[in-house]
């Protein structure tokens, strides 16, 4: 009987160990060709950087090498600057770097790719490149070269000393030797000599991309938690014996704040508020009661917000685009003043579709933009002479006067053509004083219902 078993035995645990084997063999293969594809990844990534880093500083070299009035090269030699430090961005993403401090590089880059993007797409005869910036183009070749020397001294050793990225993200996951591995303290190298580079001054479009807008700018007298549960109280309005509880948000940051939570049997859910430390301005405001099903249309909260909106302390809002998502209704409305929508004075607001009631509004914007007065001119262009330079197949719907902001950050009056062209719907802002297209919007079918 145990002859039997052991012959009908024998050759099955013999074919599940060569099984488990062949299995086992596979799941290896399987794994080593998973690692070596992502080596080979991270090798072509780091050498691309090198490469690119390489041409950035030449590329760098030929623009400051032309004439100043060169203004064709001058162009061409930007937006070559700025395909090849989005590449070189691109590759920083692609190499295991998550966890290694490489931040000053990579905003370095940033910089430069916004910078020359945004000095190559205007018009070089009207804004040639300004002395201040020819220098910031001679400090960033300077360092563009030191930075690709660098990577070049980290490349070798690579090379030659046949190392592995496999490696570096391993150190940088376990954070063991990872201060002896070579390629970690190249790069770490390039961060420091970045982050001691002097602070180049972009210009405003620039610099608004990284302004951290923090409510201190506002200015102000700081406000106690007992001034803030006042405001509160009166601006949520939600019966007597409210209770009101007070916490304070970032202390000593950029954007220390106060939330305010009220409560009360007259209502059934807590209504809450933030507001500035500086100034005591209302941030946000967030009713939080349920919503039921529609049963106002978007004119309807619109003309309800508006008139909610003067109530709390703002007038002269309108509204310029309304969405509708189920039974909420979000609303964007700007400050008009004197015929002129204000657009950096904006804020949003939530109502619900049941009643039209407002449930929240967002007013950062409005309360970091907001003037008592703006030095708004009159159009130096005539509204048809402005017409005249839409494209002829734009179908018109309505036109007002815009206060925007344009990408290089500057404030100006421009008109707003709202109209339809290949069967979507745009808003076109043109310059008032010269006809100059300033920007240009896709309208949403939904938010085109303020567009009149």
């Amino acid at each position: 009987m145990y002859k039997r078993l052991s012959a009908i035995m024998f050759p099955v645990t013999a074919l599940l160990l060569l099984g488990a084997l062949v299995w086992g063999y596979q799941e290896n293969q399987e794994k080593n060709s998973i690692l070596i594809k992502a080596e080979n990844q991270y090798q072509r990534a780091f050498h691309d950087l090198s490469y690119h880093m390489e041409q950035l500083h030449s590329q760098l070299g030929n623009t400051l090498a032309v004439n100043t009035t060169s203004n064709g090269m001058h162009r061409k030699g930007l937006v070559n600057v700025w395909r090849l430090t989005s590449e070189a961005q691109n590759e920083i993403n692609q190499l295991p770097l998550t966890l290694l401090p490489f931040s000053e590089t990579e905003e370095f880059l940033s910089k430069i790719s916004n910078f020359s993007y945004k000095a190559a797409v205007r018009d070089f005869t009207k804004k040639p490149l300004t002395e201040n910036e020819m220098g910031n183009l001679k400090a960033l070749y300077k360092s563009s070269g030191e930075i690709s020397k660098d990577l070049q001294e980290v490349q070798n050793k690579v090379i030659t000393s046949r190392l592995r990225w496999m490696d570096v993200e391993s150190a940088l996951a376990t954070e063991e030797k990872a201060e002896d591995n070579t390629i970690i303290d190249g790069f770490k190298t390039v961060d420091k000599r970045v982050a001691a580079y002097p602070e180049l001054d972009y210009g405003p479009s620039v610099a608004s991309i990284y302004d951290k807008r923090s409510v201190k700018k506002l200015g102000g007298k700081p406000v106690t938690a007992e001034d803030v549960k006042r405001k509160a109280v009166k601006f949520a309005d939600i019966g007597s014996n409210a209770n009101v509880e007070i916490r304070e948000n970032g202390k000593g940051t950029e954007w220390a704040s106060y939330t305010a939570t009220v409560t009360s049997k007259d209502h059934q859910e807590p209504v809450s508020m933030d507001f500035t430390m500086e100034g005591g301005l209302l941030i946000s405001f967030n009713d939080n009661r349920s919503v039921g099903p529609a049963k106002v249309s978007m004119e309807q909260a619109v003309a309800k917000a508006a008139k909610f909106l003067e109530k709390k302390g703002y007038p002269g809002m309108t509204a310029v685009s309304a969405d509708r998502y189920d039974n909420l209704g979000n609303l964007t409305f700007v400050t008009s003043r004197d015929g002129v929508l204000i657009y950096p004075e904006k804020m949003t607001v939530r109502v619900g579709l049941d009643t039209g009631e407002a449930t929240g509004f967002q007013a950062s914007d409005y309360v970091r933009e907001s003037q008592e007065k703006r030095d708004i001119p009159k159009p130096g262009l005539p509204l048809d002479a402005a017409r005249k330079k839409l494209n002829p197949e734009f179908k018109e719907l309505y036109n007002r006067l815009a206060w925007i902001e344009n990408e290089d950050a500057e404030e100006l009056l421009t008109y707003e053509f709202g109209g339809k062209i290949n069967g979507s719907q745009y808003r076109i802002y043109l310059n008032a004083a010269d006809g100059n297209e300033e920007s240009v919007e896709a309208v949403r079918p939904s938010s085109g219902a303020q567009d009149k």
